[in-house]
C-alpha cells in the first residue's frame, strides 16, 4: 500500500481525532468511529499509524546542538505540584543576559515535541524552561495517550501555579535579565491566557489555539500575540468574547487566524502540522519575543 497523505483524509477523521486528543471519546469509541473511514487498502491500522505522532523523524533541533547549552532542572512548585522537572535551554554563546520564555505543553506533559520547541527557542536568543506538569505522578511517561490519561488526574488550579513557578525560577536566573514571557499549545495556550490574567509583570504571552479566560481579563498587563487554526470550531468560538474583553479594557493584542489547517497545526509530529502556517507562526513569535524581552 502506498504512503498515505493529509491531502488523502478527510477532515471528519481529523476532527475524530482532536475529539479523541482532547478527552471526548475513549480510545474504543475512536477505533469505532475510525472505522467508516476504513476503505479498501486504507485499513483502520493504517490511519492510527498515520495519525499517530511521529517523534523519531519530525524533531528539528537536536538534543545534543553544540550550539546549546540544555539540561533537565528541577524546581520547586510551593502552591502546585511540588518539586517540578523542566527543561531549562540558552544558546551556548551568550555574552549577555537574555530574555526568558516559559514554554508550556499541551495535555499530556513534556513530550519530544514540546522540548524540541523550548530548544528552538533558545537556539532563537532566549533562555527557555519547559515544565512538566506531571512530575508529581512519575513525568512524562513515555507516550501520548498515557500522558493524557495522568495528566487528568493533575488539579488544573494547581498545574497552573506549576507554571507561574516556573516564570519566577526564570525571571530570578542569574542568566535572564528578567523579562519573561511565555508560549504555550493547546492545555498550554490556556494555560499561557490564564498566566496573563495572574502574573502582573509577566512580559508577553503566545497562546497557539488556546482557550480563553472568561473572568478577569481586566487584570492581563501583557501584551499578547494569538494564534488560532482556521478550522478548529472548538477554540474558535469562544475568541469573539474574549476578544470583545480585550478591546473593552484597552489591552494590547494581535490576532492570527491561519486559514485552512487544523488545531495542533504547529506540532510537526502529527500529519496536522503545516509547514507554512507553523513557520510563519513561529517567525511571528519570536519577532514578538525580541520586542518585547529584549
Amino acid at each position: 500500500m502506498s504512503m498515505l497523505k493529509k491531502e488523502d483524509i478527510k477532515q471528519d477523521v481529523f476532527d475524530l481525532y482532536d475529539a479523541y486528543a482532547h478527552n471526548k471519546l475513549e480510545r474504543r469509541q475512536f477505533v469505532e468511529k475510525l472505522s467508516m473511514f476504513a476503505v479498501g487498502s486504507v485499513t483502520v491500522p493504517a490511519l492510527l499509524s498515520f495519525l499517530m505522532p511521529d517523534y523519531e523523524s519530525t524533531l528539528l533541533i537536536d538534543k545534543n546542538d553544540p550550539n546549546l547549552d540544555s539540561e533537565f532542572i528541577t524546581y520547586d512548585s510551593p502552591k502546585g505540584g511540588g518539586a517540578i522537572k523542566a527543561l531549562l535551554s540558552k544558546p551556548k554563546d551568550a555574552t549577555q543576559k537574555l530574555g526568558g520564555i516559559v514554554v508550556v505543553h499541551e495535555n499530556r506533559g513534556l513530550n519530544p515535541y514540546i522540548e524540541d520547541t523550548a530548544r528552538r527557542a533558545a537556539l532563537d536568543g532566549f533562555i527557555t524552561i519547559a515544565p512538566d506538569a506531571l512530575s508529581p505522578l512519575g513525568g512524562y511517561p513515555g507516550n501520548d495517550d498515557a500522558g493524557r490519561e495522568l495528566q487528568r488526574k493533575r488539579d488544573s488550579g494547581e498545574m497552573l501555579q506549576d507554571f507561574i513557578a516556573a516564570y519566577e525560577y526564570l525571571k530570578n536566573h542569574e542568566d535572564c535579565n528578567g523579562n519573561v514571557g511565555v508560549v504555550g499549545f493547546c492545555f498550554g495556550g490556556s494555560i499561557s491566557n490564564m498566566m496573563a490574567v495572574n502574573v502582573p509583570d509577566l512580559a508577553a504571552a503566545v497562546p497557539f489555539y488556546g482557550g480563553q479566560p472568561t473572568e478577569e481579563i481586566d487584570n492581563i498587563n501583557a501584551p499578547l500575540l494569538l494564534h488560532y487554526a482556521g478550522l478548529d470550531e472548538r477554540i474558535n468560538g469562544g475568541w469573539p468574547e474574549y476578544e470583545a474583553k480585550l478591546k473593552e479594557f484597552n489591552k494590547e493584542y494581535g490576532v492570527f487566524f491561519y486559514p485552512d489547517v487544523n488545531h495542533g497545526f504547529h506540532n510537526t509530529t502529527t500529519p496536522r502540522y503545516d509547514k507554512e502556517a507553523a513557520e510563519l507562526a513561529w517567525s511571528r513569535t519570536i519577532a514578538f519575543f525580541k520586542e518585547h524581552l529584549s
